[in-house]
């Protein structure tokens, strides 16, 4: 029997992360997480309490591992707490790196973002062959930058091949941050309204084909292989306007749909208003309430991206639909509520 190949998530206690580990346990590696106050979810991984800028524990962590599925950061649109941001998303990554050089892993796979080229204007099926942003617009985005080039830039270099998977706008069931603030706000009234026309498009990405895609690209990862030092988008290849985004899942729960609008100038000084507030309080982590100046140009913007290159270099193609998936993401939720009323 073959011996089942060593793979780190870190990260792998989230949303996206713990599909990850699902993703590859079900592909039959050996799988462990690193996940700084995450909970262990599942008997057949091993789980290390560690956090992504201790760089020894880092180090010592990976010691083994054929796989580095790196995922840990920080999602912080907000312009603050930039140190914080900076040491998890970028600092962390340059332990990654110095782990594989350390330990001569074979493969590293960054999930990376697709702000990577945003620079606050239209993408119409934007390709890799677009350069990385020249502005700083958040720390989140800057720092998910500079990790991006470095990761691949040391791809090749030793006995490490990496690739960096670019998704937008992930969902899912169980996601714990961008459907909840969704529900969460239309249970309070205020999504009654869209922010500009509705006629910009963007990407979404749901989850499994996420999962799908990083699962090929890993596959294929390797010397002499196009994967190794490429960057890939990766949506559901279907770009919506995001408020009709929205409104699909607020009617399938039971809301109105969304009939108003407000300006885009009017939703941008109220984003820099909140931001200075939040700013001059000392800043918060985890509560953007959608209501940042980066969140409000993507709004207003189209960005929607080609997943060409993932096709022709790994053969990924997304597998769920983007009604299928939030189909799914209702059903789940449903679900939830229900579980919530009967335990009540």
């Amino acid at each position: 029997m073959a011996k089942k190949k060593k793979l780190l998530v870190t990260g792998g206690c989230g949303f996206i992360g713990s599909n990850l580990v699902n993703g590859f346990v079900d592909q039959g590696f050996d799988v462990s997480v690193l996940d700084f106050g995450g909970k262990s979810f599942r008997d057949d991984v091993k789980f290390h309490n560690i956090n992504i800028c201790d760089k020894q524990a880092v180090i010592d962590v990976c010691a083994g591992m054929d796989v580095i599925i790196h995922n840990a950061s920080l999602v912080h649109t907000k312009n603050n707490k930039q140190d914080i941001v900076w040491a998890v998303n970028y600092d962390g990554s340059l332990n990654i790196i110095e782990a594989c050089k350390i330990h001569n892993i074979p493969k590293l796979v960054y999930i990376s973002s697709a702000s990577a080229v945003y620079e606050g204007v239209d993408i119409e099926n934007g390709d890799e062959t677009l350069p990385y942003s020249s502005i700083s617009q958040a720390p989140y985005a800057d720092s998910k930058i500079k990790a991006e080039k470095d990761i691949l830039s040391f791809s090749g270099t030793n006995t490490t091949h990496a690739c960096a998977i670019r998704p937008h706008v992930v969902f899912g069931p169980g996601d714990n941050r961008f459907i909840p603030a969704i529900m969460t706000k239309a249970a309070q009234g205020k999504l009654t309204r869209a922010i500009g026309n509705r006629d910009k498009l963007s990407d979404f990405t749901y989850v499994s084909n996420l999962v799908d895609a990083v699962v090929a690209a890993e596959n294929k990862l390797g010397p002499n292989s196009p994967v190794s030092g490429q960057a890939y988008f990766v949506t559901n290849g279907e770009p919506m306007a995001f408020f009709d985004f929205i409104e699909k899942f607020l009617i399938n729960v039971g809301y109105p749909p969304i009939k108003g609008k407000v300006p885009y100038w009017l939703a941008y000084a109220a984003a820099a208003v909140v931001e200075t507030i939040d700013t001059l309080k000392g800043g918060t982590l985890n509560s953007e309430d959608g209501l940042t100046r980066f969140a409000v140009r993507y709004m207003v913007t189209h960005h929607y991206y080609s997943i060409e290159k993932a096709y022709q270099d790994f053969g990924w193609k997304p597998a769920v639909s983007l009604d299928e998936g939030i189909q799914l993401t209702v059903d789940a939720l449903k679900g939830d509520t229900e579980k919530t009323r009967q335990a009540a």
